[in-house]
């Protein structure tokens, strides 16, 4: 199995204009390294993001170019493992970030947020934690994992219709991620490995850590798809990226009822008569630049 390591400078965007660092054949299994969304710089609580981490967040692992992918497939991302690489994990509370204060795309006159910095660390029963108050159980997912854009490079702190950072928990071992191919070759990049992250990401932190992503990939040809899509044993999901949040919830489930038709033979107005009576909705992230919103229905009905 090869394994592949980030290069630094690490990419800070998505787009076609990093050189690839790897070429991978479809159905070829292959294990990616990622830094945490600070680089490992932030290791102690005095160890302040502002001071230590850099201007940019979420170093990418990527672009891996696949064979055989051209604009108008979709890029079908198995994700067979996901394993944590170091025993602690860091959250913070960032000044002008976050969804409970005064940021710069929601300006106001208050103050910022004091600048903080939790570490937790692993416990003999696996989970972490930063004091005897509480612990996190592992649930472990990639924040960023997308192609490139057609056109423009995009922040990785930025989700949107190429997939980026969406923060979204159910990109995890076991599941399968559709991303639409932008550019010859797709460009795939993932990264911002989790231990575990609330609905939402209040504070635009969740608990971040070093990681290897275990992926194989393969191609649905000519057939183009405008978002992500996710899908697991049990669901399939879309997600929408936009603000204000209910456009992202619009999207999110528009997608689902195209999929509906596209692929499952419903009518438009049953799909959206199903959406409406047992489809699920819950927010990846409401701090980035776009919010992300994850709509999702139980495999149940496509029988």
């Amino acid at each position: 199995m090869r394994e592949i390591y980030p290069v630094a400078p690490y990419p800070y965007t998505f787009g076609r204009y990093h050189e690839p660092i790897a070429q991978v054949k479809l159905n070829e299994m292959v294990v990616l390294y990622t830094e945490d969304c600070f680089e490992g710089r932030v290791q102690s609580e005095e160890d302040l993001p502002s001071v230590v981490a850099g201007k940019y967040l979420n170093p990418q692992t990527g672009p891996i170019y696949i064979e055989g992918a051209e604009p108008g497939d979709q890029l079908v991302v198995h994700i067979h493992d996901i394993t944590l690489t170091r025993d602690w994990a860091v959250s913070a509370q960032i000044p002008f970030f976050g969804g409970l204060t005064a940021t710069t795309l929601t300006a106001t006159l208050q103050d910022p947020l004091p600048e903080k910095v939790w570490i937790y660390r692993k416990q003999a029963d696996g989970r972490f934690a930063y004091s005897d108050r509480f612990s996190i159980a592992p649930a472990p997912f990639m924040g960023t994992i997308g192609t490139a854009p057609d056109l423009e490079a995009l922040s990785a702190l930025t989700p949107f219709m190429h997939g980026g950072n969406m923060d979204v928990p159910d990109v995890k071992a076991g599941n399968t991620v559709y991303l639409p191919v932008n550019v010859k070759g797709a460009y795939f990049s993932t990264g911002d490995c989790h231990v575990a992250q609330g609905e939402g990401e209040a504070c635009g932190v969740a608990l971040e850590i070093s990681g290897k992503i275990t992926l194989s990939f393969d191609l649905i040809k000519n057939r183009p798809i405008s978002w992500p899509r996710i899908e697991s044993p049990e669901e399939i999901m879309t997600v929408g990226s936009a603000r204000p949040m209910e456009d992202a919830a619009r999207i999110a489930y528009s997608e689902l009822v195209k999929w509906l038709i596209q692929d499952f033979h419903f009518d438009k107005w049953d799909a959206y008569q199903l959406v409406s009576q047992a489809g699920k909705l819950y927010v990846g992230n409401m701090v980035d630049t776009y919010y992300s919103l994850v709509a999702k229905l139980s495999k149940e009905f496509l029988t």
